[in-house]
């Protein structure tokens, strides 16, 4: 190979090259030699060729100091003089209230309430008042409305002041699936349809008998024996809407197919109540959905709202099987089905394909639960009906929290939440026309007692029975207020004895309201609608639009949509209840196909 001829400028140029690489090379060893320091990356070259004017001490490995003995801790606080005992209480209470909000603020909610009454406790049975010293006193409040926030922020995040959970629609469960037919049920749902009276038109059909035959197995026969047995708790309330509106009375079995008669039911559309109906639907029969409450899950005034919204979509078709598969789709809906093929009839628009598959199945659906409900030993179903249940009724006039309604008249929250599903949180609206239905023979017992609490306290004092031994300390410590402004609240000396089953007025404190929003990321999922979405998030449809920057209401699946709540563990709720939901269900036909997004409810 012939030697390569480099210009003589180019080969002392390299060469000088050389001499710095290896000059640099031997600086580098030596920092790392001596000061025991890894190489510096790239970033760092420069500060490194800085260091490299100043010579570079020698270094020597030092033993590691006796700073983390034990034993050393424990003699220097040993010998800490202690002078004031109060500052020693502040002190310990200032520690552990700093643990408990680590605690708080790293999820660890459990360790975070014991530091929290560990504080609480030693302010409490310190033998020191609070108030007989600033900087006691100071603390105190500080200790006890923090711990109260933080309390208030944890109930919301689980059950309080977020909405109640709600239970899954069970037509969203079967309505898109199909079901083999078996022979030998048509001549036995024939010969029993001849033998029941009905208002409706019952037609036995291949349509009919599939789900027929789905309600006979384990999952379907479930379905079935929960809405007979709820149906005995509504069905005399039902009858009487029914026959005031002047529909039907064999239009109660649509709510069966809808929710089962689950006054929280809520469907992925975000169709709620036992009659399913969607937010801008109920408003235009006049059911109210405001932050406190959501009229669509009141039994009897969404029952009214269904039968006249039933009864028109009869007037505007002329045919109860298209009005009830208006109900579902919407009127425009079947309108244009009945346009496209000239075909005013419901299983000719079956026939020809021109409804959404949801809607297609949802007049078989009815007619099915029909036939059983109304003959249920014929088709081996038995169910108890559970009994109707009398309330008392009384108007509050103003804002009160149902935990202080149930301890005054003795009564579980859960009891008073199924009275009145409409509620959405642990309180009632501020709002003088509001009626809170109680246990029947409570009213004049509730009236009693309130009176002894202004009526401006109503969402944050409470009531509280003493149990045998409690004393004022320890029920000041359970409701985060002194001992003092209990015994105030109650007339009461600090050392009054307390007797078993008194009951107490408790000057609860009430923090500021927090109302800041919470952004969240949800993707959207089959059969989700917008207004569906915007109705489970509780928040404007318009400020979904602008959150988003969409210009129309369409979504599709996959879709992820912006949203700003007040409570987003709703729709976690939901969605967790959907997925356990999901996990029962059958396996739907390889023909089922997948809601139109286009497809409203009612």
């Amino acid at each position: 190979m012939a030697p390569v001829h480099l210009p003589w400028k180019r080969c002392v140029l390299v060469g000088a090259l050389l001499v710095l690489v290896a000059a640099f090379d031997n600086s580098v060893l030596t920092i790392a030699s001596v000061s025991s320091r890894p190489a510096k990356t790239d970033k760092h070259d420069k500060a490194d060729k800085n260091a490299k004017k100043a010579p570079v001490p020698v270094t020597q490995e030092l033993p590691a100091l006796p700073l983390d003995n034990p034993a050393r801790r424990n003699m220097i606080w040993l010998t800490t003089p202690v002078t004031d005992p109060r500052q020693v209480l502040i002190r310990k209470v200032e520690e552990k209230f700093a643990s408990g909000e680590q605690n708080y603020k790293a999820g660890h909610l459990e360790a975070a309430r014991k530091d929290f009454d560990e504080a609480v406790d030693w302010m409490l049975q310190s033998g020191y008042d609070p108030n007989s010293d600033p900087q006691l006193s100071e603390l105190f409040h500080r200790v006890v409305d923090t711990v109260y926030t933080y309390e208030l922020q944890a109930f919301r995040a689980g059950d309080g002041f977020n909405e109640a959970p709600a239970v899954p629609a069970p037509i969203d469960e079967v309505a898109e699936m199909t079901f083999p037919v078996d022979p030998r049920l048509k001549a036995r749902a024939e010969e029993a349809a001849k033998n029941i009276s009905h208002d409706l038109p019952l037609t036995v059909n291949d349509e009919v008998l599939s789900f027929l035959n789905f309600f006979q197995t384990p999952r379907g026969r479930a379905i079935v024996e929960t809405g007979l047995r709820r149906a005995g708790r509504y069905r005399g309330m039902i009858a009487r809407v029914l026959s005031e509106e002047g529909v039907p009375q064999d239009l109660i079995y649509l709510a069966q197919a809808e929710s089962a008669f689950q006054p929280t039911a809520l469907s992925r559309a975000g169709a709620r109540g036992m009659w399913q109906f969607v937010a801008y639907r109920g408003q235009e029969y006049g059911l109210r959905h405001t932050w406190w409450l959501d009229e669509r899950q009141d039994p009897e005034k969404a029952t009214h709202a269904a039968a006249q919204h039933l009864r028109d979509l009869y007037k505007m078709f002329g045919d109860w099987y298209l009005a009830m598969a208006a109900y579902n789709c919407g009127p425009g809906n079947v309108q244009k089905a009945i346009e496209r093929t000239g075909y005013a009839d419901f299983w000719e628009l079956y026939r020809r394909n021109v409804l959404p598959r949801e809607t297609k199945n949802y007049v078989p659906i009815i007619l099915a639960l029909t036939l059983i409900a109304k003959d249920a030993p014929h088709y081996g179903i038995q169910a108890e009906p559970e009994s109707p249940v009398a309330t008392d009724m009384v108007k509050p006039g103003r804002a009160i929290d149902l935990r202080l309604v149930a301890e005054t008249i003795d009564v579980d929250v859960e009891t008073l939440r199924t009275l009145n599903p409409s509620l959405l949180r642990l309180a009632t609206p501020d709002d003088p026309a509001f009626e809170l239905h109680l246990p029947l023979g409570s009213a004049s017992k509730f009236s009693a007692e309130i009176a002894d609490i202004p009526p401006d306290k109503w969402v944050s004092w409470r009531r509280h029975r003493v149990a045998a031994g409690e004393t004022l300390t320890a029920i000041a410590k359970k409701y985060r207020v002194t001992p003092k402004a209990i015994a105030d609240a109650n007339n009461l000396e600090s050392t009054t004895a307390l007797n078993a089953g008194e009951k107490l007025i408790i000057p609860a404190i009430q923090p500021t309201a927090e109302n800041k929003r919470r952004m969240v990321s949800y993707r959207v999922r089959k059969g989700d609608t917008f207004l569906g979405i915007a109705d489970r998030f509780s928040v404007e449809s318009e400020d979904l639009l602008k959150w988003n920057r969409l210009k129309s209401r369409r979504v599709s699946r996959g879709m992820v949509l912006r949203i700003y709540t007040l409570d987003s563990t709703t729709e976690r709720s939901a969605a967790h209840a959907r997925v356990k939901s999901r996990k029962k269900l059958a396996r739907p036909s390889a023909v089922a196909q997948t809601r139109s997004t286009s497809t409203t409810r009612n």
